[in-house]
């Protein structure tokens, strides 16, 4: 795992993309970096499907080539993020990583997402993959770390054509940065953050009570940003 892109010139990057604040700061880094980009994002019966809808808007408004796939795995269903009539945890944001692993936590999510990945690099001969797990200000998953994505990449170099062959790349841009300094690189970068969501709840607008509108709040806070996306 890498979180510091070799020149991207000629090089092409799979970006695993929800439409949230992490996944688009991570799109559009790989476009600042000079990698030609297409999107991978998956519909896991995830009860806030309303991310699919900002991550169509953003690659349309970029003009970058999305796949979107859909899983029908009833067993992430023990899931609150999938099981609708699940409680989502409403916990105070400070105590957010010390109550363990949370009932939104996806099983496998991450390693099958990046299983995916791999799958649509070495079908159209991508060099890289890209990914914005954070484990700074996260909700404690344990796919979200450094350890798993380091190995995670291992396996993708032992276990595709092209990782045998050239080699790939897996980066995890965010992985050390505050959510402050996610907001501050999206600014940098240009992000529009009115486009994207983070609520686990889905519906029209942010709950503002689950660990993910919690912790994006904090980070604009922090940042002394606004965030157009509660306008």
């Amino acid at each position: 795992m890498s979180q510091t892109a070799k020149s991207g010139t000629g090089r092409k990057a799979i970006v695993l993309f929800s439409g949230g604040l992490d996944s688009t700061t991570c799109l559009y880094w790989a476009l600042a970096e000079g990698y030609e980009c297409e999107t991978l994002s998956v519909s896991y019966g995830q009860r806030h499907e309303r991310e699919i809808q900002s991550a169509q808007k953003i690659t349309k408004k970029l003009g970058v080539k999305s796949h979107i796939i859909t899983l029908d795995l009833p067993w992430l269903k023990t899931s609150s993020l999938v099981n609708p009539s699940a409680q989502i945890p409403d916990i105070p944001v400070e105590q957010i990583k010390s109550e363990g692993i949370p009932s939104t936590y996806v099983p496998g999510r991450n390693l099958m997402f990046l299983s995916l990945a791999g799958s649509l690099l070495d079908a159209v001969g991508a060099d890289a993959i890209i990914a914005g797990p954070n484990a700074i200000d996260f909700s404690g998953y344990p796919d979200c770390t450094p350890a798993f994505f380091s190995a995670a990449a291992e396996a993708l170099n032992r276990g595709t054509k092209q990782g045998v062959t050239n080699g790939i790349e897996v980066f995890a841009p965010l992985m050390e940065l505050s959510k402050a300094q996610i907001v501050k690189l999206g600014v940098e970068l240009g992000v529009p953050f009115e486009l994207t969501w983070s609520c686990y709840a889905g519906g029209d607008k942010p709950c503002g009570r689950c660990d993910s509108c919690k912790l994006r709040a904090k980070g604009f806070e922090e940042a002394g940003v606004i965030d157009t996306a509660l306008k």
